[in-house]
């Protein structure tokens, strides 16, 4: 069984974590309804966020201070999750062409 990485850990309560990213727990209560965090939940249905829900919460904050409405947070934040499965993508493909040109390279090699 995998262990979660670190920073996944539901370690921080709602006053903590708001504490943390540097806003009211009544705001982390509407971007959890609007769908930017998800925080995990105890078996008694308490909130627990994570270093990396911390972290998005920051984030949020930096957006709506540059202007953008929550439509707009979450439409940047679908990019930014895109941009990143992309460059995963992009690093897996990049390997695999490495491969096939060594292999190519040696075939060649083998041939001439």
């Amino acid at each position: 069984m995998r262990q979660e990485h670190d920073s996944d850990r539901p370690l921080f309560m709602i006053s903590v974590a708001a504490e943390l990213a540097g806003m009211h727990p009544q705001t982390l209560r509407l971007y959890e309804r609007r769908g930017l965090v998800s925080p995990q939940r105890t078996a008694g249905r308490t909130r627990r966020y994570s270093q990396r829900d911390v972290e998005r919460l920051r984030r949020i904050q930096e957006l709506t201070e540059l202007g953008l409405n929550l439509a707009g947070v979450q439409r940047v934040l679908a990019m930014e999750q895109q941009i990143e499965t992309m460059k995963l993508r992009m690093a897996v493909l990049e390997e695999r062409l490495d491969e096939a040109a060594e292999v190519m390279r040696r075939e060649v090699e083998r041939i001439e």
